[in-house]
């Protein structure tokens, strides 16, 4: 029997239709309804987040998994695709747009108003040469990696849950449908106004567009000289801190197209995604990234472009007045995006040190463990979270950390310099470790973790999924019950592929 008496009675959510982009008008969406599903079943649920937003009694229903999968409606006008294009690997790919997903509408919650977003719905206006569908691998790892990257403290849609369904779905083999549901305050990217003033070259849609962002998501930028300007410098400066997230956790998006960045510094769009196991710089975690545009170290690199690239389709939104001058005010309102991600990533490779202070020296010492670290491929996770227990006493060894080095002599001479960095602070061990315990997670989704949960759930247990859902809520924990979901990957997780195919 459902957690539920059977007899009780749960209200369904108050949904507002179409949410935010329906206000603008037919020119920014498609109204459909989603394509039904047979033999649906709960693949995951994610408790948590229902009951923050005030979902937890609806999520363990009939109706919930009916809604949630496309095969009955919300109780709202009929869901909305958004219209959008973009650049895909540096190259203009015009129309683009909701392919596969389908906003059900938003409601109201503790964190304010939330959309509704149910990806692998079936096909859209804008579905181009696909079927509108996910597949059951592809909905796990979003579910997972979403949560995760929420509990370790970086911007991002979230997940609510994962339904799955028998019907195949063709992809480099034959695999089976699922939906994810996918929670965030807005699920704009820089696509959609790259659309507007591009594919659709409407520049009254366009101003429309940016003034009802501001208006919703940036009222503090209404008061500025310029509001347009001043909205485009805190995009700048999100999207910067953003990177500087992504890159002190270890974190490969792998497809930084224009339309996968949200316009509200989220982590949106879990592809071929990949935490960082042994260090390299120029890691590929998309299999289908031929050239390493999307490597991690270029990650900050693509971020700054694909911002010049939304300046670029701002341009018509100012109107009337010196196209240069124009431009020149839309490139300074980008530039802060450099000094941003330089301050908030030293601020965070400081927090992974344990450095309380700022000195100097302190960039050139982070920078040489990194080498270190990039020269060996020494796992990241593991070596930063053992970094913490490093004794800066005088001869002390710290063989726990030594050991994942192959050149000894040469994180011998870095530990002399870390500890004399320490001292020089009067840092005490004890409360640096706890500090640097909450800034090192023990726990990321690493992909073998993920193939495991998709394995076990592909012979239709999903128990595993939502135990690695529960590990992943508290990744700074110690969780020894867990201890062999933070060691290293097995062999044969070397040969784990991920692609743009989902």
């Amino acid at each position: 029997m459902n957690a539920l008496s059977e007899h009780s009675v749960v209200s369904e959510p108050r949904w507002r239709a179409g949410g935010f982009l329906q206000s603008l008008g037919p020119a920014f969406w498609s109204e459909l309804p989603a394509q039904p599903l047979p033999e649906v079943r709960w693949v995951a649920r994610n408790d948590a987040l229902a009951a923050e937003l005030g979902l937890a009694d609806w999520l363990q229903g009939e109706r919930a998994l009916q809604v949630l999968s496309g095969n009955a409606p919300a109780r709202v006008a009929p869901p909305l695709a958004s219209v959008y294009s973009g650049h895909q690997f540096g190259v203009w790919a015009g129309q683009l747009g909701d392919g596969r997903a389908l906003l059900l509408g938003e409601i109201d919650s503790p964190s304010g108003v939330q959309e509704i977003q149910l990806k692998g719905s079936g096909l859209t206006p804008y579905s181009r040469m696909g079927d509108g569908r996910a597949v059951l691998r592809s909905s796990i790892r979003e579910f997972l990696c979403s949560e995760a990257m929420h509990h370790l403290g970086i911007p991002t849609t979230r997940a609510l849950a994962v339904v799955g369904s028998p019907q195949p779905v063709m992809r480099e083999t034959v695999e089976t449908a699922a939906v994810v549901t996918r929670v965030a305050p807005s699920f704009l990217r820089f696509g959609h106004f790259e659309h507007f003033a591009h594919t659709a070259a409407d520049a009254a849609a366009l101003r429309r567009l940016v003034d009802a962002v501001i208006e919703r998501y940036f009222p503090a930028c209404r008061e500025a000289p310029v509001p347009l300007l001043a909205w485009l410098e805190e995009v700048a400066r999100r999207t910067a801190r953003l990177m500087a997230q992504w890159q002190a956790v270890g974190f490969c998006h792998g497809v930084m197209n224009t339309d996968n960045l949200s316009i509200l510094g989220l982590t949106i769009d879990y592809g071929p995604f990949g935490f960082i196991d042994g260090f390299d710089p120029m890691h590929i975690c998309n299999h289908s990234d031929h050239q390493g545009r999307y490597a991690y170290a270029r990650q900050p690199g693509v971020a700054w472009w694909n911002l010049h690239a939304l300046a670029q389709a701002l341009l018509p939104a100012l109107g009337d007045g010196d196209p240069r001058q124009h431009a020149q005010a839309l490139g300074a309102a980008v530039e802060p995006f450099k000094a941003e991600f330089d301050a908030s990533l030293q601020r965070l490779l400081r927090a992974k040190l344990g450095l309380a202070a700022e000195h100097d020296g302190d960039p050139a010492l982070i920078d040489d463990l990194l080498r270190l670290m990039a020269a060996e491929h020494t796992d990241y996770t593991i070596a930063m979270r053992r970094l913490a227990a490093f004794s800066s006493a005088e001869g002390a060894t710290n063989d726990d950390l030594r050991d994942l080095f192959v050149d000894r002599a040469a994180f011998d001479a870095w530990g002399l310099r870390y500890a004399q960095r320490l001292r020089d602070e009067h840092s005490v061990d004890a409360e640096r470790r706890a500090r640097m315990n909450a800034a090192n997670p023990k726990f990321v989704l690493r992909n073998h973790l993920a193939e495991q949960a998709i394995r076990r759930a592909q012979e239709g247990d999903f128990a595993e999924t939502q135990r690695l859902l529960r590990v992943l809520q508290r990744p700074f924990d110690e969780q020894p019950e867990h201890e062999a979901d933070a060691g290293y990957p097995p062999q044969w997780a070397q040969r784990i592929a991920v692609s743009c195919s989902s």
